[in-house]
């Protein structure tokens, strides 16, 4: 099945299965996919009830481990009695013969989602105030005890960096189009840079970024984190770089990001603000290897976005035309990881 295929759902055998699964649901009246995102496709799904949101693993080869929605739903229910806002999930859906695939089936959650870290549609009280929101949730996330919540096992605490380096050289191989030498040059690099374990573990995000969120519709209180198919249980800081990114990635561009943007006059943090608060909430301490978490951080959104461009070759990316520009990216963000790091 192609992406352009997958983009509609049988309605007719989905609407009596969510009826009989999901309290109050009512009758499906329509099935519209979100346009953004490029990993598992998302829909809105109205029933005569009200609105709800449907996650489903795409179609197609996938790479082992990837697209894992069975892993979003469960943490989202673990941390419904947190501070960690989350969507309510209502159910999963492992029998793949209802839409051809895993999917589950949340609230949906109305509010604002943004696309670009320079907030350009806000004041720069309101700027500050997203970006505060953002550094108290990851604070929060990152104080839940996971044996509390039941994610006691949600993933294998110690060597975070080690196995997930590991782990995205392979997928990154795996969908390997092209030679990359910076990204060749990068992996060498953070293999032979590896600092010592330190024993920090919490439940990690994974992808924590401004536009998973949703933000109430007037203000700058968090409702929602979204999309948690990348968390488990690993180190904090890993989280707290890979949004620091958004400092240094282009402000024109795909990317939207910080970079060479006045941040006082925008009321947006600097980084070292941002990362201090952060370590106030937390009583945590950065020292020492920020600019390897960095590099880590550049080089896993680099092996996703390759991962990303692959299925676009192969016709099962959830947005196609973005997909390739995104793979055109591969190699920019290889070379400022090693930048980053002193390595050019």
């Amino acid at each position: 099945m192609t992406a352009q295929a997958a983009a509609h759902l049988d309605t007719e055998r989905l609407g009596p299965y969510l009826a009989a699964q999901v309290p109050g649901f009512g009758r499906l009246v329509s099935a519209e996919k979100f346009a953004g995102g490029q990993s598992n496709p998302t829909f809105l799904i109205t029933s005569t009830e009200g609105r709800f949101v449907l996650r489903r693993k795409p179609s197609g080869a996938l790479l082992k481990s990837a697209h894992a929605v069975d892993r979003e739903y469960r943490v989202m229910a673990a941390l419904a009695q947190t501070d960690v806002p989350v969507p309510r999930v209502l159910h999963l859906c492992v029998d793949e013969t209802i839409i051809g695939s895993m999917f589950f089936v949340m609230d949906y959650v109305e509010g604002r989602i943004f696309w670009d870290g320079r907030l350009p549609e806000l004041q720069p009280a309101e700027r500050s105030g997203i970006y505060d929101s953002m550094n108290a949730a990851l604070a929060a996330l990152h104080q839940v005890d996971p044996a509390v919540v039941g994610l006691a096992d949600y993933g294998k605490p110690g060597s975070y960096f080690e196995r997930q380096i590991a782990r995205w050289t392979g997928q990154y191989r795996a969908s390997e189009t092209h030679p990359i030498p910076a990204m060749d040059e990068l992996i060498a690099w953070l293999d032979g840079n590896m600092p010592v374990d330190d024993g920090r573990v919490s439940l990690v995000h994974g992808d924590y970024r401004l536009d998973n969120m949703i933000f109430e519709s007037a203000g700058t209180r968090i409702l929602a984190v979204l999309d948690w198919e990348l968390s488990t249980l690993g180190h904090p800081l890993a989280d707290l770089a890979y949004q620091c990114m958004q400092w240094r990635l282009p402000s024109e561009g795909a990317f939207r990001g910080l970079g060479g943007i006045d941040r006082k006059a925008h009321g947006i943090p600097t980084e070292d603000e941002y990362v201090d608060l952060y370590c106030r909430r937390t009583g945590f301490e950065v020292v020492g290897h920020w600019p390897f978490y960095l590099a880590f951080s550049f080089f896993r959104l680099a092996a996703i976005l390759q991962g990303v461009y692959k299925r676009s070759l192969d016709g099962n990316a959830s947005n196609p035309e973005r997909a390739r520009r995104m793979g055109e990216a591969v190699p920019m963000m290889a070379g400022m990881a090693l930048e980053v790091v002193g390595a050019r």
